[in-house]
């Protein structure tokens, strides 16, 4: 056992806590029963009203309760229900809700769409279910989502993280430090799996000599079916019930025994609820080992054929979609401590030996040394791979050259591009959503579907409707901001992160920047501050300030990363970056939500091209923030110069240096001679018509082209049915 394998039996030793059932046993009054119902379907948190449903019953509570409504019936008080199942207008409002909800929920899907199994790691769906870490997992969510409006047949896949991903918090001087929840001891939307005979459903993985038994939790994401699995067992050893401890957590030994469970367990749970899907849709390559077990199947299940007879049925019906520009992005595993977590007698069900097995996971076959990664087995043993963006199909194809010597280029290599996209109803402010379902419909995300009957719709709305509207949304970050930042005891340092008094922080007035994303070497959190004096003059100009939020989660085990945090929190020159820059702690999706709904600008600048596509800057430019982005990813498909600001060009040859000092003053000019003068510019009325403008134009362009119904279109048309 490694001491990173012990160090996790220690920790589940202490906390054996298991769940059966997440049941709340309260009584809700009778007209109110229907929120129980409401509430274990995810369908609420994006369909007109769900929301409010719950949190006008108690704002404050709701908020307490981090937008949980299972948490929130169980803690709310009785005078709260009884006053609501007393109040007439409140219960029309929950019957029209029940109603528009039991007619969504009763389409079924037509017959002739191919179903579909989605296997990830990681799902946003909502900040209740704490089962992702960053943007893999809120675009998996947002495609279930998507999927379930377009009434697809899906079926999704993943594991149930006891832990998840960290909780964030930074110390008085700076410094981020980590907590970790436990979702058993809280209330989760999810309901055990039982067979016809009333039994759990549970599946069985060899790991590490000894049979690890899973069992599946169901999510329900409005028509879609997301089912978990959870090895926390009373059956299973210390160690193997903290498999699905936490999210990317542990060692390579972990991050291999937790993909076994999500890949072999997935097909082996499939198995047990009947289902054959037409097509796998492996979302990254944490799910590739499903192909394996779908070729052990296959040999199993026909006499006298061999692992080739094997692959040949396994790529007609799997699909793979990499997300990774880079090869260290990609897992891969040594191969002594691989073929540790194989029993041979896996290997031996497949007809392969050692090497043959190891093979599949190597891109140069020529190395026997080469460690296993999991993106060369998905594109070996899927008929499609896809990058997510177009320029990140291009840069997948230069990346994976090496597996296909018989190729004279990359153009040719089978890898194609679906660019990604974010679900409107769920990242659409409500003050926006109201404007168009007056003067559009009711159905106004099913005509964002329709690029051009949406952009004139768009193009017909006053510019006195869209700024109230941006104006609200940025008064709320505001009082968000202040709220979040206020604390008693703000240490000694001054820091953007705390403030005793928090009274005079931003200004509604003062063009408001957004910057939040993992803290990584190429996301670039330092660009900004290459030339801090000319930055701080930005921020100082008495007649156009500049101010900034900032939020974001560097990796636990990564110091650097930190260290740039620390750097961030504790600039304090004479000037007032103190009271109009803010960082944000804990970035979820609650707090993505306040951040893309409120600020003005939307900033992003990785390095050239590591971005595969970037998603949060579709969830601004949906509500009108305007992207000032590096051209990489999603942004050189979206930009067309009238609907936010480019940094930089789309020169790669340069080294790391060049490109940064190149990139930082393409920033710095485009804000002082483009983007500020713009936002500040108004006709004799007081009013900012070239910068509503340019609102208007990116909500109009950018909102169909980049939405996940879109993106499930494309994969429906060009993947699921090719």
């Amino acid at each position: 056992m490694t001491e990173a394998s012990t160090d996790i039996a220690t920790q589940a030793a202490t906390a054996p806590t298991f769940r059966q059932d997440f049941k709340i046993t309260r009584n809700l009054p009778w007209a109110l029963q229907p929120l129980d119902k409401i509430s274990m379907n995810f369908h609420w948190c994006w369909a007109a009203g769900g929301i409010s449903i719950f949190r006008d019953l108690d704002p404050v509570l709701w908020d307490k309760c981090e937008q949980n409504p299972r948490l929130f019936l169980r803690d709310i008080e009785n005078i709260r229900l009884w006053q609501a199942a007393a109040d007439s207008a409140y219960l029309e409002r929950l019957q029209s809700f029940i109603a528009l909800t039991d007619s969504y929920l009763s389409r079924t899907p037509p017959e002739d769409v191919p179903s579909v199994t989605y296997f990830c790691a990681e799902y946003g769906v909502h900040n209740s279910l704490p089962n992702y870490s960053g943007g893999l997992g809120i675009l998996a969510g947002d495609h279930l989502k998507s999927a379930s409006d377009l009434n697809l047949s899906l079926t999704a896949i993943g594991l149930l993280y006891r832990y998840g991903y960290f909780r964030q918090s930074i110390s008085h001087d700076g410094w981020q430090e980590e907590r970790y929840n436990d979702v058993f001891e809280g209330e989760l939307a999810v309901t055990p799996v039982f067979d016809t005979n009333g039994e759990r459903v549970t599946v069985a993985v060899h790991i590490r000599g000894r049979e690890v038994v899973a069992q599946a939790w169901l999510a329900k994401v409005g028509r879609i079916s997301l089912y978990l699995l959870d090895t926390n067992l009373p059956q299973n050893s210390d160690v193997d019930r903290l498999i699905t401890g936490h999210l990317y957590g542990g060692d390579a030994e972990t991050r291999i025994v937790q993909e076994k469970v999500l890949g072999i367990g997935g097909v082996r749970l499939l198995r047990k609820l009947g289902i054959s899907p037409d097509v796998y849709h492996l979302n990254e390559g944490h799910a590739a080992f499903s192909t394996l077990e779908l070729a052990k199947e296959h040999i199993a299940e026909h006499e006298g054929s061999n692992f080739a007879d094997a692959v040949s049925a396994v790529r007609a019906k799997c699909v793979f979609t990499t997300h990774t520009p880079v090869s260290a992005g990609n897992d891969s595993f040594d191969p002594e401590v691989l073929t540790e977590c194989f029993s041979s007698e896996f290997i031996d069900s497949l007809k392969l030996t050692r090497n043959e097995f190891l093979a599949l996971g190597r891109a140069d076959l020529s190395d026997d040394k080469e460690f296993f990664g999991m993106t060369p087995l998905a594109i070996r043993m899927c008929r499609s791979a896809n990058g997510v963006a177009k320029k990140h199909g291009e840069v997948s194809r230069k990346l994976w050259l090496k597996m296909f010597p018989d190729l004279a280029d990359s153009g040719a290599v089978p890898i194609t591009s679906v660019t990604n996209g974010v679900h409107a109803p769920t990242w659409i402010a409500e003050p926006f959503q109201a404007i168009f379902r007056r003067s559009i419909g009711e159905n106004w995300h099913e005509v964002v579907r329709d690029a051009e009957t949406w952009a004139t719709a768009i193009n017909f709305l006053p510019d006195e409707e869209i700024w109230a509207a941006h104006q609200t949304l940025k008064g709320l970050l505001i009082a968000f901001i202040r709220e979040r930042t206020a604390t008693k005891d703000a240490g000694k340092t001054d820091t953007i992160h705390e403030h005793e008094d928090t009274r005079k922080l931003f200004s509604p007035d003062v063009l408001t920047i957004g910057f939040a994303r993992r803290v990584a070497a190429y996301k670039r959190w330092d660009l900004l501050f290459r030339d801090l004096d000319r930055l701080l003059k930005l921020v100082d100009h008495a007649d156009r300030p500049v101010q900034f939020v900032f939020a974001g989660k560097a990796h636990p085990q990564d110091r650097t990363a930190k260290g740039i945090l620390q750097k961030l929190m504790s600039i304090n020159h004479d000037s007032n970056w103190q009271r109009r820059a803010v960082f944000i702690e804990d970035y979820d999706q609650e707090v993505a939500r306040y951040l893309v709904h409120g600020v003005d600008v939307w900033m992003n600048v990785p390095r050239r091209p590591m971005e595969a596509s970037g998603t949060s800057g579709m969830k601004a430019a949906m509500n009108g923030a305007l992207n000032f982005s590096i051209l990489d990813g999603w942004w050189i498909e979206g930009y067309n110069g009238d609907n936010g600001f480019a940094i930089g060009d789309l020169d790669e040859n340069l080294t790391d240096e060049q490109m940064d000092a190149a990139d930082s003053e393409s920033l710095y000019s485009v804000l002082e001679n483009d983007l500020i003068p713009a936002y500040y510019d108004r006709d004799d009325a007081g009013i900012r018509r070239t910068w509503i403008a340019k609102m208007r134009n990116s909500m109009a362009t950018l909102t169909p082209q980049f939405s996940s119904d879109r993106m499930l279109s494309d994969y429906v048309s060009n993947i699921y049915e090719a």
